[in-house]
């Protein structure tokens, strides 16, 4: 498979004896490649939404996660496995949101002890702002930049990539 990268090709087997080969080995670019875009997607789209929106992306990203889910809402643990949190991380990241207005924390009806977290409102409108703000902001500067011919076949590429690494993880007692 020819490297996209113009480093080499993908599929050969490393040969790497330095740290200059390390640093020049196609593969180790292609992915230094993601890791550099994504992050600065997420610095630029995260910007935006904290200015216009009030709200971090990882807010955004529960957000969505609660408006996929429903009623009656998703455990703490529902979320930080989502998000690849400490459930103590969701829990502070949650309590944030809940001192912003955007989420409530509300009995679990399969579970008397339990205690779900589902959106409010506010958040509500919330998740549908930012989320209207952020597609306008995925054209503009993740996807424009690219052929339109490759758009589906790219965001189908970045699913089985995610589904793969998700199914990795270990999941959380």
């Amino acid at each position: 498979m020819e490297d996209p990268t113009g480093g080499g090709d993908v599929d050969e087997q490393a040969d790497i004896s330095s740290a200059r080969d390390a640093a020049n080995d196609p593969l180790v670019l292609a992915f230094g490649r993601l890791q550099g875009a994504a992050n600065r997607l997420e610095y630029i789209l995260g910007r935006a939404l904290e200015e216009e929106c009030g709200i971090s992306h990882l807010m955004f990203e529960v957000l969505l996660i609660l408006g996929r889910a429903g009623e009656p809402g998703l455990s703490m643990r529902a979320i930080a496995q989502e998000q690849v949190l400490t459930t103590g991380g969701a829990t502070r990241l949650v309590d944030r949101m809940e001192a912003a207005g955007l989420v409530e924390r509300a009995e679990d009806p399969g579970d008397r002890r339990g205690r779900l977290v589902r959106l409010t409102e506010r958040g509500e409108e919330t998740a549908v702002r930012a989320s209207r703000l952020h597609v306008e902001n995925i054209r503009r500067y993740f996807l424009a930049p690219l052929p339109a011919e490759d758009h589906e076949r790219f965001a189908e590429d970045l699913r089985i990539l995610s589904q793969s690494a998700r199914d990795v993880l270990p999941r959380l007692p």
